[in-house]
């Protein structure tokens, strides 16, 4: 039977989805390493990356031009993201059908909510059936992880990658995410794990044994959340109405700099990763922000909108650059830059059909 008071969330990720829908269309990919995005003389790259390409240590975000360094013989296509959007409106429909409550969070992965529709001892007969049904309607795989939290059910997809299946049970979720490493953790990026390493915390369950009262004075309310989510006790909700209002990347700088040249080489890094984010969302906007803080920690933000909605890199860094050097002067000092893209229009928004 259903139990109304368990809620119950599905995590469906499909495996290096662009890159198998390039080697589903074209049967001549398969089996071979293979990369989608533009290439190195445009700096481009990679939107994806196949399965056999990340035995090379290839992997999505990574220059182009590093990844042909790993793989000189690798297979690049161009992206095609129309392609791309009407297989994810397929599976997202796919799911919808299941239940209304179908987060995306990109063109290849959701969180679905199926706490009211399927019967406790259904779950795993539900799951495969999903899968049956993408596969059947597209030719693609994808991972299925479950859980009583989004934080639980990302980490089992993790864990099961590729072509899996894990439903971790009501119950038996410090079993299963406390041995794991602490990186698996949604929103423990690079920064975060490097001061849980330098503090002896490698594993899941390392969190717990810190306690409440260290973790917030390490990391502020963040450690509390990351406490709760090592403990299963997460309450995030699935929300399939959230819309994305803006898509943001910021670095602060290990030392304040008034080096012009360095700062744009940053500031490109910066803008590399929005568009990246915007790429994986199937999103365009039409307003550029940058946000400068300089070593006072005076902060300040300017702003241009584009005559078209893009997600392109070089539109996205060329603004950028063109407003840093109106206000950037000889001498300035910044410790903090990041940029932003927004003003999406609804049709750029990826839609449930």
């Amino acid at each position: 039977m259903v139990n109304p008071t368990r809620k119950y969330i599905l995590h469906a990720d499909m495996d290096a989805f662009y890159a198998s829908i390039e080697q589903t269309d074209e049967p001549k990919y398969r089996g071979l390493p293979l990369v989608v995005g533009a290439s190195a003389s445009q700096r481009g790259v990679v939107a994806a990356a196949s399965y056999e390409a990340r035995k090379y240590g290839i992997r999505s975000a990574m220059p182009m031009k590093t990844a042909f360094k790993l793989h000189p013989d690798l297979i690049r296509v161009e992206p095609r993201f129309t392609r791309y959007r009407d297989i994810s409106n397929l599976v997202m429909g796919i799911f919808s059908r299941l239940t209304p409550l179908v987060q995306p969070l990109s063109l290849d992965e959701a969180y679905l909510d199926i706490s009211k529709q399927v019967p406790s001892d259904m779950k795993e007969e539900v799951a495969i059936g999903i899968k049956n049904t993408v596969f059947d309607k597209t030719g693609l795989t994808l991972t299925i992880g479950g859980g009583t939290s989004k934080t639980v059910a990302k980490i089992a997809s993790q864990v099961a990658k590729p072509n899996g299946l894990l439903l971790i049970q009501p119950g038996q979720e410090i079993q299963f995410m406390h041995p794991l490493d602490v990186g698996l953790m949604w929103g423990v990026g690079p920064k975060t794990e490097q001061i849980l390493h330098s503090n002896g915390i490698r594993k899941i369950g390392d969190i717990s044994a810190k306690g409440p009262l260290w973790l917030q004075n390490k990391l502020g309310q963040r450690g509390i959340h990351l406490l709760e989510m090592a403990n299963g006790k997460e309450t995030d909700e699935v929300h399939s109405s959230k819309q994305t209002k803006s898509i943001s990347s910021e670095s602060t700088l290990s030392e304040d700099s008034a080096d012009q040249r360095f700062l744009e080489e940053k500031l490109y890094s910066i803008c590399l990763q929005v568009a990246q984010r915007l790429l994986n969302q199937g999103l365009k906007g039409k307003t550029v922000s940058l946000k400068l803080r300089l070593s006072d920690f005076t902060t300040f933000s300017r702003q241009k909108t584009l005559p078209s909605p893009t997600n392109e890199i070089e539109p996205i860094y060329t603004t950028c650059l063109e407003i840093f050097r109106t206000v950037f002067y000889p001498g300035m000092q910044i410790r903090l830059m990041g940029t932003s893209l927004s003003g999406f229009t609804e049709s750029n928004q990826l839609r449930l059909i």
